[in-house]
């Protein structure tokens, strides 16, 4: 087994289209599971996976089957995904539905709870992508700092680095609107 998929990613370098599909087949629903967590919208997330397979298969020459295609494809997928982020306004970056999911002041009305929320999503999409993607990862969904740093490209001191400023950055805008977080 283990032959056989060292085989597969001999041919991919190579360029044999059989093996990009296999591999293709193999790793999309990760791939795509990966970028939704950093994009937020399963539509997009759909188009920037299938962006981050093109960028693969281009980039094909370059892959090192040493070192194992995941690792390689969530890498690319990720940089496709800050790419996306870049390209989209600010404040529509971050859906509400991830807010949705978090828990709200204990005490208060549904109201208060909603306005902070919609605040809270207004500030985080303010944040320059690189920025959001680390803490969305490292923070929102608990991935390890080192699993981040490889997906970015970092090292994990420039993730935890991005995280706190990010931190940093949405306490001081949600103080300017008048939440004490």
């Amino acid at each position: 087994m283990r032959d056989e998929a060292s085989s597969v990613l001999d041919k991919f370098r190579q360029g044999d289209v059989d093996a990009f599909e296999t591999l293709f087949r193999t790793h999309q629903r990760s791939v795509f599971g990966w970028v939704l967590r950093i994009v937020r919208e399963p539509g997009a997330a759909e188009d920037v996976t299938i962006e981050a397979f093109w960028r693969m298969h281009r980039a094909h020459a370059r892959f090192d089957p040493e070192r194992g295609f995941e690792p390689w494809a969530r890498r690319i997928a990720t940089h496709a995904a800050l790419d996306w982020l870049r390209r989209k306004k600010p404040e529509s970056s971050v859906p509400q539905q991830m807010w949705e999911s978090l828990p709200g002041p204990s005490e208060g009305d549904a109201a208060v709870a909603a306005e902070i929320r919609q605040k809270t999503a207004s500030a985080f999409g303010r944040l320059p992508a690189t920025l959001r993607v680390a803490t969305v990862l490292a923070v929102v969904e608990e991935r390890s700092h080192k699993e981040v740093a490889e997906a970015l490209g970092i090292t994990v001191a420039a993730v935890k680095l991005r995280v706190f400023r990010a931190l940093r950055l949405l306490r001081k805008d949600l103080k300017r609107m008048g939440i004490t977080p």
